[in-house]
């Protein structure tokens, strides 16, 4: 029952934890759920809505080519799973980071940053976590969105750029999406066969560990570590690490991006995603009345850029890829 929670919350979190009894609220208010706390039906509201299904058909990195790659859906459940563990050894609120986590990239483009960039590039300002919110906001449930906490849309809007989100709770959600997505993109590069092992740079293996497991590992156990060393101390809440973690951690994003993200298969594969994207909104720019009912619905209020920017954010890769060669390859008679 909620009143367990809210009981547990109290006498065992940390003092820089969010507790539930203590939520910012709705945007819309609502009757109180007698079963679960607020962030708990936040995250169950995610679970089951629509745009968290459609991450299964997103890329992460590498346009899904086989089942072994990350796709944006499993990415998210990594960096749930790890933001979780990290929540329960520093007496955080598990059920605030779970709902941030699993929310925070439901506004990804298909084709990953590729889609992101291309719709960016087009309408001026496209930013993910902008559009994440956007999509709990309003466009889950047919423009009524899902209506969550303020402490849940804050981590969501956060989890990127120079935000910095007001919990604790946010801020290890912010921490962990880097991480995991440069321990789990060294793995997929690797099976790729566009990264060696033996490409990665000595000092930085040295540090982290040869394997997947060990690297997360590491990453995991130094937040701990410092962050309960710094909140003893009597720091300022917020999630640390050590500083040779922290250069090592930048390091591999640097060498990542220059490897990889900037790689040679990684620029052939945007050049394709970007002629597609930009195919898509050119043409509904051109015949609105051809998306789907729902969005263009949508048009006379919201103007038809941002429906089209809505609707091509929405798809799936497949989603993507199928419509452009409907309207691209002739049907036969």
């Amino acid at each position: 029952m909620r009143n367990t929670t809210e009981h547990f919350e109290e006498t065992y979190l940390a003092a820089c934890a969010q507790q539930s009894k203590y939520t910012r609220g709705r945007r819309i208010e609502e009757e109180v759920c007698h079963v679960r706390s607020p962030y708990q039906r936040d995250r169950d509201r995610i679970i089951h809505c629509e745009f968290f299904r459609k991450l299964k058909g997103k890329t992460q990195v590498f346009i899904v080519k086989n089942d072994s790659f990350r796709t944006r859906l499993t990415h998210t459940l990594e960096v749930s799973q790890i933001a979780r563990t990290i929540a329960r050894a520093l007496r955080l609120n598990e059920d605030l980071v779970e709902a941030i986590a699993l929310g925070h990239d439901l506004g990804h483009t298909c084709f990953g940053h590729s889609g992101e960039e291309v719709l960016d590039g087009i309408v001026g300002s496209f930013q993910h976590n902008q559009q994440s919110l956007r999509v709990v906001d309003f466009l889950e449930r047919g423009g009524k969105g899902l209506n969550l906490t303020y402490e849940v849309r804050d981590g969501i809007l956060n989890h990127t750029g120079e935000g910095i989100p007001v919990t604790m709770e946010g801020k290890l959600v912010k921490l962990v999406d880097t991480l995991t997505y440069l321990c789990h993109d060294i793995q997929d590069s690797i099976g790729a066969e566009i990264l060696r092992k033996e490409d990665i740079p000595e000092e930085i293996l040295e540090v982290l560990g040869n394997t997947h497991s060990q690297r997360v590992n590491t990453f995991v156990q130094d937040i701990i570590k410092e962050t309960s060393k710094k909140l003893k101390e009597g720091a300022e809440p917020n999630i640390y690490q050590a500083e040779k973690m922290y250069d090592t951690m930048m390091r591999l994003r640097s060498f990542m991006f220059t490897k990889v993200y900037n790689g040679e298969l990684c620029l052939r594969e945007k050049e394709k995603a970007t002629y597609i994207v930009k195919f898509l909104f050119d043409y509904f720019m051109e015949r609105p009345q051809d998306m789907p009912v729902r969005y263009f619905n949508m048009i006379e209020k919201e103007g038809i850029e941002r429906t089209i920017v809505d609707y091509i954010a929405a798809c799936t890769d497949d989603d993507a890829i199928k419509l452009f060669q409907r309207k691209v390859i002739p049907s036969p008679k």
